[in-house]
């Protein structure tokens, strides 16, 4: 794996041209088709900025990991996949083709917005899935033949909408409480991503899941321990959810990671081992 490596002027115009391209490397100063990992980040919800720098700091500096960032689902083939030992997915499975009024620190409604002249068509409309069935047989092939998936947080709602993808991932998303405190509890302390991490508690979405595979891959639960639960999309009431788990795929390897909302839960100690250790796990060197 490489380390990071300063920026001189030269890099940084290389990465400014990437960027035009809807790619940034993770790598400061190297050419994106050399990196180990491809990630898809940022959707409505989640800003792609927050992803990154905590990916930064805890893969590419803290474990040497290479990444080409990008917002861009057109740049999910199977050519470019082949590029890399691992996909990285922090993003959901919609896109809003006409726009959202929603901002940060901003809490008025539709009807406060003032726009002279007023815009030419409304903010409005449901989102739309992104990711095409093409692209889902391209993940499921590639992982097949020795790719390594590595999904966060949100992205189980994007199998809702890809059956290919759903069976590689293992899992879709059944809707989440408000943030607030839980636990997340190892219930695997012997696979090589979980072994030495120890049980941490952090502020975040709790999300739930209807998990599709055996239960003995499961390496950690969500548990929220203040006597609040919770009844996800399914009807199910509960204070638990699967929370992490891999497992390997033809030739290549899963690991999902339901964690993520905010970079603070992405900073919590015991999690950033976690994700260090699913580095090494996903490029087996463990």
């Amino acid at each position: 794996m490489a380390r990071q490596t300063m920026l001189s002027r030269r890099s940084m115009l290389g990465a400014a041209g990437l960027a035009g391209l809807g790619m940034a490397s993770g790598r400061r100063g190297a050419a994106a088709s050399n990196a180990t990992a491809f990630a898809l980040c940022g959707d409505e919800s989640h800003n792609s900025d927050y992803q990154r720098t905590a990916l930064n700091r805890t893969l590419v500096e803290g474990a040497g990991l290479s990444i080409d960032f990008t917002d861009e689902e057109k740049l999910l083939t199977y050519d470019n996949l082949r590029k890399y030992k691992i996909l990285i997915m922090f993003r959901d499975g919609l896109r809003y083709p006409n726009g959202y009024y929603q901002a940060i620190y901003w809490t008025g409604k539709p009807e406060d917005i003032v726009s002279v002249p007023p815009l030419e068509k409304p903010i409005a409309g449901p989102g739309v899935g992104w990711m095409t069935a093409e692209q889902g047989k391209a993940i499921k092939t590639w992982v097949q033949e020795g790719g390594s998936l590595w999904a966060f947080h949100n992205n189980s709602q994007a199998s809702i909408l890809n059956k290919d993808y759903r069976d590689v991932e293992g899992a879709i998303y059944t809707g989440h409480p408000p943030i607030r405190p839980y636990k997340v509890h190892i219930t695997d302390r012997e696979h090589p991503i979980s072994k030495g991490v120890n049980d941490f508690t952090v502020t975040d979405e709790q999300h739930y899941v209807t998990y599709d595979k055996d239960p003995k891959y499961v390496l950690a639960r969500s548990i929220n321990e203040n006597g609040l639960d919770f009844t996800d999309q399914a009807g199910r009431r509960s204070n638990s959810a699967e929370s992490v788990w891999a497992y390997d795929y033809g030739k290549g390897r899963v690991c999902f990671m339901a964690p993520g909302h905010m970079i603070v839960v992405l900073w919590n100690p015991e999690y950033m081992k976690m994700q260090k250790n699913a580095a090494k796990w996903m490029l087996r060197e463990t």
